[in-house]
């Protein structure tokens, strides 16, 4: 569901008289509850909770694992060098398109202000610079995989 008609679907639930909707389309579920109508804060903000077809537990599982590689992800490489790390949430690609050439592979020398990968936040896609130049000697996430603001890409030194 594109983001502007979530947009629609939760300001016409905040300004009805409706506590809830729920929508289910091909591509998930989309739940929209008013903050008031749950006993919450009262504020008349709504809350909205997204998940797959299959149900909630589709949501929870994703978040347990990105906490668990984040650690050791960290470790890994701090004694290895410097670290780039995302600078927003998005699917972190390492070619400009599907099919072609990494931006960088392990063993390639980068300049600082280099391209080094994609991140696709919102439908756009957002080159990540290298912020030091040096030798990429890991790549820390795999092509298409959601990344977290903070979360490490790569090591060069």
């Amino acid at each position: 569901m594109d983001l502007r008609k979530l947009k629609t679907l939760i300001d016409l639930v905040s300004e009805s008289n409706i506590s809830e909707l729920e929508i289910t389309e091909a591509e998930g579920k989309v739940r929209i509850v008013k903050a008031g109508a749950a006993g919450a804060a009262g504020t008349g903000l709504p809350m909205m909770m997204m998940a797959q077809p299959p149900g909630a537990p589709a949501v929870t599982p994703p978040a347990a694992p990105a906490a668990a590689a984040a650690p050791a992800a960290v470790a890994e490489p701090a004694p290895a060098g410097h670290v780039v790390k995302a600078p927003m949430v998005g699917t972190f690609y390492r070619a400009s398109s599907p099919g072609a050439k990494p931006m960088v592979d392990v063993g390639q020398s980068v300049k600082e202000g280099d391209a080094i990968c994609i991140i696709e936040a919102m439908k756009i896609m957002n080159e990540i610079e290298a912020d030091k130049s040096g030798t990429v000697t890991k790549v820390l996430v795999e092509d298409g995989q959601a990344v977290e603001f903070g979360q490490p890409l790569f090591v060069i030194e």
